[in-house]
């Protein structure tokens, strides 16, 4: 017995057994050591702090260790939205309480799932490269036209987006693109911004940013955006990159409707954007936005800065929460039984018993 293996139970066995032989049958402590195997420094620091003292509970905190929970909620979750990548899903789990997992520990755990999960590509700074960034909403509208193929026919989606927000202020799905149907998009565009922005006494008007297409250089388009004191930003010939706002909303409105929406005539298209555009603006998270609504920016800075700290403290508490959960489970993987459990741990009274060859009664 070297003192290592024994728990704290066992430990204060030996102290009291072996007093009680030397205070009852005057049996030498020396003796009692030698039978059981013990060393003398060993005992008398168990006889001091009466027993074996416990060891420390290793903690290990595993915030980051997923629950079997989180995963089974994260592969069935990647299931039903198989067409959304893992840092948008990450968020809309975030955001509907399903999981509160960040992004690179959803990869981890669809990749092990052999769930095809697509990139979404990580921070860069191309896009602070051209034009100046706005610093509000309805500071710079991107506009542009795109075509639409339905059943054979081109129709053609003119839009106004916000540069800040990257909200859909406007959008019409329309027969013709001549410079009235670009100036009817605007103006109802204009009719739906808050009403210090109309009235000119307040905020100024958008600034609009535009490509050099015939509708946005005629002499027509000029005069309408002087009457309406709008002032007009072309973009670089061949270098869409620089209206990239709006080009980029036509890429994601072509690829998760136009083309995956079966589409029976003008008005039902007409109808099928206009619910894309509404789930766009309010409920599609957008990646360029910290993962939040074009919705919530449209509310204003304050509204996203608390977003962002709700998302942030729902990660604390979910981390603190598997901290909590591994703890358990290291607790319950390392648990010490006493004697009375434990069939191969020996009661030192019965091995000094047996090694005398002498029945020792308490």
């Amino acid at each position: 017995m070297s003192g290592s293996h024994v728990t704290v139970e066992v430990s204060r066995e030996v102290v009291s057994t072996v007093n009680y032989l030397r205070q009852r049958a005057g049996f030498p402590i020396r003796e009692s050591l030698r039978i059981l195997g013990l060393p003398r420094a060993t005992y008398f620091r168990w006889a001091t702090s009466s027993g074996k003292s416990g060891r420390p509970r290793r903690i290990v905190p595993r915030g980051h260790c997923l629950m079997p929970e989180e995963r089974e909620a994260i592969v069935a979750y990647k299931r039903e939205h198989p067409e959304i990548g893992y840092r948008r899903l990450a968020y809309m789990m975030l955001d509907e309480g399903i999981a509160a997992v960040p992004p690179s520990s959803v990869y981890r755990v669809l990749k092990q799932a052999g769930l095809s999960s697509r990139w979404t590509g990580g921070d860069n700074k191309s896009h602070e490269k051209g034009f100046e960034q706005p610093k509000r909403i309805h500071e710079q509208w991107h506009s542009d036209i795109a075509y639409l193929n339905i059943l054979g026919t081109n129709y053609f989606f003119i839009s106004v987006l916000d540069g800040l927000s990257r909200c859909i202020v406007h959008h019409e799905v329309r027969l013709d693109m001549t410079t009235t149907d670009v100036e009817i998009v605007i103006e109802r565009a204009l009719a739906k911004l808050p009403s210090r922005y109309r009235d000119g006494a307040g905020s100024p008007r958008p600034r609009l940013i535009t490509d050099n297409g015939s509708q946005y250089v005629s002499a027509q388009f000029k005069a309408y955006l002087r009457e309406r004191d709008i002032s007009h930003s072309r973009a670089r010939p061949y270098h869409p990159q620089s209206n990239g706002k709006i080009e980029r909303f036509h890429k994601s409105l072509k690829g998760e409707c136009v083309r995956v929406t079966a589409m029976a005539d003008l008005e039902e298209a007409r109808r099928l954007i206009a619910e894309y555009v509404e789930e766009y603006n309010t409920q599609r998270l957008h990646s360029a936005l910290n993962y939040l609504t074009p919705a919530d920016y449209l509310k204003g800075p304050e509204h996203v800065e608390q977003r962002l700290k709700q998302r942030k403290l729902a990660l604390a508490a979910a981390a603190q929460r598997r901290r909590a959960y591994w703890k358990n489970v290291d607790q319950i993987g390392s648990g010490q039984t006493g004697p009375d459990n434990d069939p191969n741990q020996v009661s030192p009274s019965i091995l000094i018993a047996n090694t005398r060859q002498q029945k020792v009664s308490f």
